[in-house]
């Protein structure tokens, strides 16, 4: 008895010591992966609407209003993208679910309705399957898609001008991409007006 006594108090001795490190690297460490997550984050805005000059958040009451409804569950950032002081775009950020969990896709939008192109981010897909996400030769399908007609996800063949192919063995990825895409595009058309 005296052994389970001893061994409980060297284990909870142990676990005191190593929540008290991992407690004190995440406090040294919190404003340094913020600021990467930030630092990532203009880029790939940037990489999706490069003509753009600045970026303006929207975080108002309109913006809060639109991304309640349930058509819009997985748009987490909304930015007005302008360069000489006019609009030129939206860059919106999206998180729609894949097969391994949430998915980051930033959209790029012109005020046309036409997607300048998008940046597939962090994700925990299937390395090798649903990871081809990240692939430009994947990103690339959706450069000139327009948002009257949408996007949809074809398994095989010649797509359509409103149509991408899906990542061989990796369907559910590609709709999730295809999702945000459509989300942000939607949600851009009412932005915009029309």
């Amino acid at each position: 008895m005296r052994d389970y006594v001893r061994l409980t108090g060297i284990l909870l001795a142990v676990c005191v010591v190593a929540a008290a490190v991992l407690g004190v690297t995440n406090y040294i460490t919190a404003d340094k992966i913020a600021e990467q997550a930030a630092l990532a984050n203009d880029q790939a805005r940037r990489s999706v609407l490069s003509q753009a000059q600045e970026f303006t958040l929207l975080d108002g009451q309109e913006v809060s209003e639109l991304l309640s409804k349930a058509e819009y569950d997985s748009i987490r950032e909304v930015y007005v993208a302008k360069a000489d002081g006019d609009i030129i775009g939206y860059a919106i950020k999206t998180s729609p679910k894949g097969y391994g969990g949430e998915i980051e896709v930033m959209v790029g939008i012109d005020t046309e309705g036409t997607v300048t192109g998008i940046k597939v981010g962090n994700n925990s897909e299937t390395p090798g399957l649903g990871q081809n996400a990240t692939k430009p030769e994947f990103q690339a399908q959706f450069t000139g898609k327009n948002w009257n007609e949408g996007v949809t996800v074809i398994k095989s063949g010649t797509p359509k001008d409103n149509e991408i192919v899906a990542i061989a063995g990796a369907t559910i990825t590609s709709n999730a991409v295809t999702n945000g895409v459509n989300q942000a595009l939607n949600l851009a058309k009412e932005l915009s007006g029309n």
